[in-house]
C-alpha cells in the first residue's frame, strides 16, 4: 500500500532469518513457486517480517516478493472506517478480498507471470490496480491480519503480540491518532485472529523469539 511506512528493525531480522534457514532446504527444493503467510494483530509487525523474510530469501539468491492484505480492503481506508462506525459488524474478515488474494497465492503457486493485483493510494483514499511481474520470482509471502485464512499457502507464521504490547509500535508508524473507537476495532480483531494461532507453523512469540510448531 502506497504511504505505508516499514521499521524493520533487527527484532524482525533475526526472526525472519531463522525462519528462512529452517525452511531453505524446503523453499529450495519446492517444484513451484512457495507461498507463506504472516498474520498477527495490527502493529505486531506483520509488515515488517514478512519484508524481513522476503528480503532473507533474496540474500539466498532467489527472488522474492510481498502481498499486502491492505492492498485487498473491499473499500479504500477513510470510507473502510466510516463503514466500521456506521455497522460495528462490518469489522472482520468481510473487510478484505481474502478470495482475491488467495487467487493470486494460487496463480503464483501454478506459475503465473503476472498478476493483477489492487493497490491503495492512502493518501487518495481510493483503490487503483497494478500489474505485478512475477518472473524470476520464486517465494511469495502474503502479510495480514486475516491471511491465515488462505488456503494456498505452504507455510503459516503468526506473531504472538496483542493489541496492548503493539501499541507503541503502531504510535511510531503514525498512521492515525489515539482513538477510542479504533481501540474497540483492536479488541474486536484480536477475538477474531486469537483463534488463527493453531493454524500456524511458525510463531513469532512476543519478545520475537521464533517457535515452530509443525516444521
Amino acid at each position: 500500500m502506497q504511504g505505508d511506512i516499514l521499521l524493520i528493525g533487527p527484532e524482525h531480522r533475526n526472526a525472519a532469518a531463522m525462519i528462512i534457514e529452517r525452511l531453505h532446504a524446503e523453499i529450495a527444493s519446492s517444484d513451484r513457486r512457495y507461498t507463506m503467510t504472516v498474520a498477527g494483530e495490527s502493529g505486531s509487525g506483520k509488515s515488517e517480517v514478512g519484508q524481513a523474510l522476503a528480503d532473507a530469501v533474496a540474500e539466498r539468491e532467489a527472488g522474492a516478493i510481498v502481498l499486502q492484505q491492505d492492498d485487498y480492503y473491499v473499500l479504500p481506508p477513510k470510507s473502510n472506517d466510516a463503514a466500521r462506525r456506521a455497522n460495528f459488524c462490518w469489522v472482520g474478515p468481510t473487510e478484505v478480498r481474502l478470495d482475491l488474494l488467495d487467487e493470486h497465492l494460487a496463480a503464483a503457486q501454478a506459475g503465473a507471470n503476472s498478476i493483477v493485483k489492487p493497490l491503495v493510494l492512502y493518501d487518495e483514499n481510493r483503490i487503483s490496480e497494478e500489474t505485478l511481474s512475477l518472473e524470476g520470482v520464486d517465494f511469495v509471502v502474503a502479510e495480514g491480519v486475516y491471511t491465515s485464512l488462505c488456503e494456498h499457502v505452504d507455510r503459516r507464521v503468526f506473531i504472538a503480540r496483542n493489541r496492548l504490547e503493539t501499541m507503541e509500535h503502531r504510535m511510531r508508524r503514525g498512521r492515525e491518532e489515539f482513538d477510542p473507537f479504533i481501540e474497540d476495532v483492536l479488541k474486536k480483531e484480536h477475538e477474531i485472529i486469537s483463534q488463527h494461532r493453531a493454524r500456524a507453523d511458525v510463531v513469532i512469540t512476543r519478545d520475537y523469539d521464533v517457535e515452530f510448531v509443525t516444521v
